[in-house]
């Protein structure tokens, strides 16, 4: 695991101190170990945390000339397989690490040969002879890559605050922001500045000496099906997912250094940790965090699993400073980002690097085998709206504009008048529409129809006209976890060099689960419904009856509680203060209106005070660095150009 940098200049020959001071910049990245390459008007750099060939993976790596170097950033799991292959191809290579199949396989196959990895990955490649730089980035995108395109070339990063020292513009893209309000980040391809994008998922891109750019996919997840494929019974999928995740958690294991996994004692992390038990001669050491605020506490379900599969367990129950950790957030994401789930991840993650390296967690399992209960609201809750007549629809709307802020079922009312299901997902499962029309002064608004968002995320939607269900699951699997939680766990796990794996996230396996029908996922039981009922009929073998089929919780934090405490001071000045208020983003009078009914504690306001929090503090962040830095209001609708 590595972070990288660099850039290719269409004017000048690069410069190592630029290229050096810009890894400088992602230390906490790679502090194992530093590389830099300079040839002509291209420079590449890399920081590296020694995980695979500890001694022979020192990166740049070349080719056998010198002719094609990389700089990488990830893993390549199946790298034994794939250099076996380029031996037998005749190609000669020096070192046992997955860095150097990189090079090899571009001489061969181009952009081609990226569709043959299987890792989490983000490198570049400096092609010298054609003088061409090329940009990859694995199919979920685990793994950043930001890139500016300017007159005078093109500059690369695993973190914006590389490309922030290689002084690249800073102009804000009010567009790309309002997207944050929504969605609590800003979703790939934008960033929040104008002059730099996100390398998409799945994607690669080519620029050369000429400033000739080319982009393309070479792999999107997909779509999910309605039937089984043809033959397949449920039995021989059960069989077959088990031995796939067996699979996928067996080549995650393959490390020169001590490794571990976390362990919330839900379903997907205790489903990872039951196959690292079953392939490990070693206690799996397994780590868990829980706060003293007893309703946020669920050591006792870690430890269950963890005895259960005779770990090497470790927990704490921590009382964090929330004012230090607000802080140490928005440093590490340079850009506005709303998940309050990324605490306890740093958190977790800064006890498991004292102990490991690398770190197997369950991310993906929600969203690949139908784990949510906003998927479960689709068929059941929302679908009822379905048969509402169009003036009824009408009358709902127009009550909800009627009534208060204070009015409860003000919300209910708007997403039940709408006629799109789609749109009463989104109203659903993210910050309503009446919330951010209160909230938020007119141009800082996204448009409440869903078809806005279907023009502007285009590859986060399926094409015509597919069910609910299978829209709405392609979007957490192809928006939520790539723009959030994936982002989440890449910068707190990295803020502390620790390296996490996601074996549920294996590209072969979400082909897989992609295949399976949503009846096989998500069952009606008993009046209940049971998300993830393949998965967890695959392992139920390896639990206690009734183990996996507790309800799920999330990775929650006492923000409620803080914002009534330590962080009250921050909170009033940051949110409360006119600095912010005069921005002219957000309507003082509702602002206060928020913050008065979370004191009160009539209504647990803390999800819209952290975002609003987040965002001032990043926005000041930047003003540290540009003075001159204004925010108005966005002139036009964000387009992927």
């Amino acid at each position: 695991m590595c972070g990288i940098a660099g850039y290719l200049s269409l004017r000048a020959p690069a410069s190592r101190a630029l290229v050096q001071a810009m890894c400088d910049q992602i230390v906490h990245r790679g502090p194992d170990d530093s590389g830099y390459l300079i040839d002509g008007g291209c420079g590449l750099g890399m920081r590296r945390l020694s995980i695979i060939d500890l001694a022979g993976g020192h990166q740049p790596i070349s080719n056998e000339d010198g002719s094609v170097w990389v700089v990488f950033n990830g893993e390549i799991f199946n790298y034994q397989e794939l250099r076996n292959l380029l031996i037998s191809r005749g190609h000669r290579l020096v070192t046992n690490s997955d860095t150097e199949v990189l090079v090899h396989l571009y001489e061969d196959e181009g952009t081609e040969g990226i569709a043959r990895l299987r890792g989490m990955f983000a490198y570049a490649i400096w092609d010298a002879r054609a003088r061409r730089l090329m940009l990859a980035r694995d199919r979920f995108g685990k793994k950043p890559l930001y890139y500016a395109i300017r007159p005078d070339g093109i500059y690369f990063a695993s973190e914006l605050k590389c490309l922030i020292t290689a002084e690249v513009p800073l102009d804000l893209d009010r567009n790309a922001l309002r997207f944050y309000f929504q969605f609590g980040y800003i979703p790939d391809p934008w960033s929040p500045y104008l002059a730099v994008k996100k390398l998409s998922p799945g994607g690669w891109m080519t620029f050369d000496s000429g400033g000739n750019t080319r982009q393309g996919r070479y792999w999107k997840l997909p779509p999910p099906a309605s039937e089984p494929p043809p033959g397949l019974t449920e039995a021989a999928a059960r069989e077959q997912l088990r031995e796939l995740v067996d699979e996928s958690v067996r080549i995650r294991m393959i490390a020169d250094v001590p490794l571990g996994a976390f362990l919330s004692g839900g379903v997907d992390s205790s489903i990872v940790v039951s196959s690292m038990a079953k392939q490990s001669p070693d206690p799996v050491r397994t780590f868990s965090i829980g706060f003293k605020e007893s309703a946020y506490n669920e050591l006792a379900y870690a430890g269950e699993a963890a005895r259960l599969f005779g770990c090497d367990h470790h927990e704490i129950l921590v009382e964090p400073d929330s004012v230090s950790l607000v802080e140490k957030l928005v440093r590490h994401f340079d850009e506005p980002f709303a998940d309050t789930a990324a605490i306890p991840t740093l958190i977790m993650s800064e006890f498991a690097a004292r102990r490991v390296k690398v770190a197997l967690s369950g991310d993906g399992g929600d969203e690949l085998f139908g784990g949510y209960a906003s998927f479960f609201a689709v068929d059941g809750f929302l679908k009822r709206f379905d048969a509402t007549p169009a003036p009824v629809r009408h009358l709902l709307r127009s009550l909800s504009s009627a009534l208060p802020y204070s009015a409860y079922g003000k919300n209910f009312l708007w997403m039940a008048g709408s006629s799109d299901p789609l749109q009463r997902y989104f109203e659903f499962n993210y910050p309503p529409y009446g919330v951010r029309r209160a909230l938020l002064e007119p141009d800082w608004m996204l448009p409440a129809e869903s078809g806005f968002l279907r023009k502007t995320l285009t590859d986060c939607f399926l094409p015509g006209e597919s069910d609910t269900l299978a829209q709405v699951m392609y979007w957490e699997a192809t928006a939520n976890l790539t723009g959030d939680m994936l982002v989440k766990v890449d910068r707190m796990s990295m803020a502390a060099s620790l390296e996490v794996r996601c074996p549920l996230l294996d590209h072969k396996l979400a082909e897989f689960a992609a295949s399976l029908p949503h009846s096989w996922k998500i069952r009606r039981e008993n009046g209940h419904t049971r998300g993830k009922a393949i998965l967890t009929d695959a392992f139920s073998d390896r639990f206690p009856a009734g183990f996996l089929g507790r309800k799920k919780t999330g990775f929650e934090i006492p923000l409620a509680v803080w914002f009534r405490g330590p962080l009250r001071p921050l909170l009033e000045d940051c949110v409360n203060g006119r600095r912010f208020l005069d921005r002219g983003i957000v309507s003082p009078p509702f602002v206060r209106y928020l913050i008065d009914e979370h004191q009160r504690g009539r209504r647990d306001h803390s999800y819209q005070l952290w975002m609003l929090l987040v965002l001032e503090m990043w926005l000041r962040s930047v003003e540290a660095r540009e003075p001159s830095l204004t925010l108005t209001a966005p002139e036009s609708r964000p387009s992927a150009s």
